[in-house]
C-alpha cells in the first residue's frame, strides 16, 4: 500500500469530498458564505479563496492518497486569510501561528495512521516558514458533523487551551511536539479526523 502527501492546489482541489470542496464555512466571512450557498457559487468562492491564498502565501492545505486514491485532507492558512475566524468569540487566532480550519479523513481508510501524517506534514511546512505553533477553534459541545473540531478531541492530540469559553476555546498546538508525538496519540488523531466531516448547511457562529 503506497502513501502520498500533496500539497492542495487547483489541479486537485476536486479530490475533497464532494460535501468539503463545496464548504466555504471558513473561507467567507457568516454573511459571505450564506450569499455564496443560496446563489450556488460556493464551489467557485472555494476555488477563487485557494487560488488567493496559493498565489499570496503559499499551500494551505495538503491531501493523502492511498493506491493513488485521495483518502483524507487537511486545510490550514495564517488568520488573516480566514475571515470566520474573527466571529468567533474567542479570537483573534495568535500571530505566530496558522489556524487549522478543518480535516477529514474517509472512513474507509480511518485507522491507517494517516491523521498523523496530514499533521506532520504540516507541522514541517509550517516551522521551515518560521511559524510556531498551530491553533484552532474547538466546539465543547460537539455532538455532530461540523467545520468546528471537537475541543475534546483536540485537548485528546496534544492542543492546549491558550483563551477558555464555555463553548468555542481556543486551543494551541506547539508545532514541535508534533515531530515527536507516541503511538498513543494515533487513535485520538483518527478520531479526530475521522468524524468531522465539513457540513455546508452551518449557521453563523
Amino acid at each position: 500500500m503506497s502513501r502520498r502527501l500533496a500539497n492542495i492546489t487547483l489541479d486537485n482541489l476536486d479530490d475533497l469530498p464532494r460535501r468539503c470542496r463545496k464548504c466555504v464555512f471558513w473561507e467567507l466571512d457568516p454573511v459571505s458564505g450564506e450569499r455564496a450557498r443560496d446563489a450556488g457559487d460556493s464551489a467557485l468562492e472555494k476555488e477563487a479563496w485557494v487560488s488567493s491564498v496559493l498565489l499570496e502565501w503559499g499551500s494551505c492545505g495538503k491531501i493523502v492518497y492511498v493506491d493513488g486514491a485521495p483518502a483524507g485532507y487537511v486545510m490550514f492558512a495564517p488568520p488573516r486569510y480566514v475571515p470566520r475566524s474573527v466571529a468567533f468569540p474567542t479570537s483573534p487566532v495568535s500571530s505566530d501561528a496558522a489556524l487549522l480550519m478543518t480535516a477529514h479523513i474517509l472512513p474507509e481508510f480511518v485507522g491507517g495512521g494517516l491523521g498523523r501524517m496530514l499533521i506532520q506534514g504540516v507541522a514541517k511546512e509550517l516551522m521551515h516558514r518560521g511559524m510556531r505553533a498551530i491553533e484552532a477553534f474547538g466546539d465543547l459541545a460537539w455532538e455532530g458533523p461540523r467545520c468546528v473540531l471537537p475541543a475534546e478531541y483536540l485537548l485528546a492530540v496534544g492542543f492546549k487551551t491558550v483563551r477558555p469559553h464555555p463553548r468555542f476555546p481556543r486551543l494551541r498546538l506547539e508545532l514541535k511536539t508534533t515531530l515527536t508525538w507516541r503511538e498513543d496519540v494515533e487513535y485520538a488523531l483518527e478520531r479526530l479526523f475521522g468524524t468531522v466531516t465539513p457540513d455546508i448547511a452551518l449557521r453563523p457562529v
